[in-house]
């Protein structure tokens, strides 16, 4: 059995999943992952909005040593590879952190086009695979690689 790391992050299992934000009635800013109150003027008056599913990415870097707990990865200091973490903007919207597939530099561009996916990240106490959202590269077509 798969489950989402965080359900509210996104509409995962849905074929083409979005994240979820929310976005202020009042000063039309947008946080990543939902929020009560707008980060701008502390307002309660948000509204969930789904999130462009491409965008571009602006910084990253590579994660080189394994994460600590409460991380729910499979790896050991023996297995542990590292991985690409970026920042991407989506649209004109917000700028989200998470994961991306790729882990090598020579492959990562400032500016590159991604799109988000979801991959496995490990299993739980339960034996049920762990699935949380990262970003790819996608081809100058429009097709993901």
């Amino acid at each position: 059995m798969q489950r989402a790391i965080a359900p509210e992050l996104s509409t995962w299992p849905d074929e083409r999943p979005q994240l979820l934000a929310s976005t202020c009635d009042h000063c039309s800013a947008t946080a990543f992952p939902v929020q009560p109150l707008c980060p701008r003027c502390s307002r309660e008056q948000m509204t969930d909005v789904a999130l462009p599913r491409t965008g571009t990415l602006v910084a990253w870097t590579t994660q080189g040593f394994l994460p600590g707990a409460p991380y729910l990865g499979d790896e050991t200091p023996e297995t542990f590879v590292p991985f690409g973490v970026g920042l991407v903007q989506l649209g004109d919207v917000v700028r989200v952190e998470g994961r991306l597939t790729e882990n090598s530099p020579s492959n990562l561009s400032f500016g590159m086009d991604v799109e988000l996916t979801m991959i496995p990240l490990g299993h739980d106490e339960k034996g049920d695979e762990v699935i949380t959202f990262a970003f790819r590269p996608v081809d100058s077509k429009g097709a993901s690689e």
